[in-house]
């Protein structure tokens, strides 16, 4: 790969801090709503002052917008440490540059279609936080359709349908929130390229994350189709925006939309209302949904949650189709340090699926830098931010990838001829050689499971009993003084607590991270004694199996 000079491209950095909010939640079952993925940026404090816990806020937008919410929190932020002329502020005007000179070209497309009305302004308040703390499946659905330009020689992605409308909004809540729609077609279709008519298309679902300074987040589901009819005729994107992140179970809702697609657009909206009536299920229930179609009847869609629901947003499969379980440690090895990854391949399923993966092999600790699954090509220069982040960047960009220090390029498209387009070199000895044995050992057991939620199982397990066996001894390294006060963490007592060298050596550099230096901050929060949550109970689980095995030796 051909090195682009900096001189002939657009500088400019791309930092991902991050406030850090004080939370006194018990449940380790809150784990994404405390520490979710953040994608693009957020602010971060570097001191340990405490701030009230987090509340459950109905997402709105700003008016330069980003996404925001009723707290005043803004993803994209226009100042960085370094003043009004900081990075964020620069990613943030070259996304106005974007979208100048693509107004509104008259009014949004609306089909006639027969719809109960959305919600308005009369909708009791306690709905509406219903549907922003995820209870309900969704907040709506867009339709982005391409559309040619005014000169005629290309087309662009539009909304052309929302569901449900947001009547009764005042003026300077419809303009926020067109701008958010406007934002959420450079995801649909983030290609760049110039789209042409089609007579074939295969269909193919992706997400991405929108995600507020506060941590809180929402989840773009995204099908991409060829709409019926007959000729050549550009694909179209159905988008649902949700507090929820289940993808395998959005991925079976669009299965739906694209079965009433096919028979006519005016079908999708009962079903979708049905759907949005619907509660969301707790782990491991499932819920039904009533819908007509002509020819059909009423059908019943069952629509079951996984019971380890902190993996429902996970695939793993694509993950180990797509790399060997070699290739596989050394992605983790790259991000456990909080490295620069960009991960390249055609499909935008593919770069979701795994991007989201590898986030979760981090468990019980969270990505806290630049998360974007799907890069549009008009951020393609994120990749030359000197902060750690994890990219998705499709194959025809590749060029645009530079080869600097510090990153890790990962070809996980079909019929590759190189994994590894760019390494460090180090990768393969990050990890300590008894515990990656470990590893690989554990990961050959997931030829057996059963399904999907099997192999979740095997690979999740996997890697949460490696960090049970490097920091799983952190709690008793966390001091407390006077009744009421907080925990104090003793880092380096901590370390040299472990008797593996190569052990210890790893320790030493992943506790300079943020997501430990997060993970550990919150500990500090909760109160002595007991914590519960799948790693605290692993944690308990190995403790007890030494203590036996001590016993059986004296």
């Amino acid at each position: 790969m051909e090195q682009q000079s900096a001189d002939t491209r657009r500088s400019f950095s791309f930092s991902s801090l991050r406030v850090k909010k004080r939370h006194n939640s018990e449940e380790e079952g809150g784990f994404f709503r405390r520490r979710g993925l953040r994608s693009f940026s957020s602010a971060r404090e570097s001191t340990r002052t405490e701030s009230p816990p987090e509340e459950d806020v109905a997402p709105h937008r700003n008016p330069s917008g980003g996404l925001r919410t009723e707290s005043g929190a803004s993803p994209v932020s226009n100042e960085h440490d370094d003043g009004p002329q900081g990075a964020l502020k620069r990613i943030s005007t070259m996304w106005s540059s974007f979208r100048r000179g693509r107004r509104e070209r008259g009014k949004v497309e609306e089909p006639e279609l027969t719809e109960p009305a959305g919600p308005t302004a009369a909708d009791s308040a306690s709905q509406q936080h219903r549907y922003a703390s995820g209870q309900y499946f969704f907040e709506y659905l867009v339709v982005v359709s391409l559309k040619k330009t005014k000169d005629g020689n290309s087309y662009e992605p539009q909304i052309t349908y929302q569901f449900p409308k947001r009547d009764g909004m005042v003026r300077k809540q419809k303009e926020e929130e067109e701008k958010t729609l406007k934002a959420i077609t450079l995801f649909c279709f983030p290609e760049g390229i110039s789209w042409a008519p089609l007579t074939e298309y295969c269909s193919e679902t992706f997400s991405f994350v929108l995600t507020e300074i506060d941590g809180s987040r929402r989840n773009g589901y995204c099908r991409r189709l060829l709409p019926g009819g007959k000729g050549a005729r550009p694909p179209e994107a159905y988008c649902i925006i949700s507090t929820l992140a289940c993808f395998g179970l959005f991925s079976k809702i669009f299965d739906e939309v694209e079965k009433r697609r096919q028979i006519s657009m005016a079908m999708i909206y009962p079903f979708m209302q049905k759907l949005r009536e619907a509660s969301f299920p707790a782990p491991g229930h499932t819920v039904e949904i009533k819908s007509f179609i002509p020819e059909s009847g009423t059908e019943i869609i069952r629509l079951t949650r996984p019971l380890d629901s902190w993996l429902e947003h996970v695939d793993f499969l694509t993950l180990f189709r797509c790399l060997t379980d070699e290739e596989v440690l050394l992605v983790f090895a790259a991000a456990v340090l909080e490295r620069r990854i960009v991960f390249i391949a055609n499909e935008l399923s593919t770069l979701s699926q795994v991007i989201h993966a590898v986030a979760a092999l981090l468990y019980p600790f969270t990505w806290q830098h630049t998360f974007i699954s799907i890069v549009p090509e008009i951020l393609i220069d994120v990749v030359m931010a000197p902060t750690p982040y994890l990219l998705g960047v499709q194959k025809h960009l590749l060029d645009l990838v530079t080869d600097q220090s510090d990153l890790l390029v990962v070809d996980v498209s079909q019929n590759k001829q190189e994994t590894f387009l760019v390494s460090i070199g180090d990768e393969d000895a990050i990890l300590p050689p008894k515990l990656k044995a470990e590893l690989l050992g554990a990961l050959s057991g997931r030829q057996k499971a059963l399904g999907v939620e099997g192999l979740n199982r095997v690979v999740s397990e996997a890697f949460l009993h490696f960090f049970v066996r490097t920091v799983g001894h952190y709690a008793s390294f966390i001091k407390y003084g006077a009744s009421g006060q907080h925990g104090v963490f003793d880092k380096r007592a901590f370390y040299k607590a472990i008797d593996s060298k190569t052990t210890r050596h790893f320790v030493k550099k992943f506790i300079q991270t943020q997501m430990f230096d997060l993970f550990i901050q919150e500990a500090e929060q909760q109160q002595p004694g007991p914590q519960q949550g799948i790693f605290h109970n692993k944690i308990r689980e190995f403790q007890d199996r030494k203590k036996k095995e001590k016993t059986k030796k004296h």
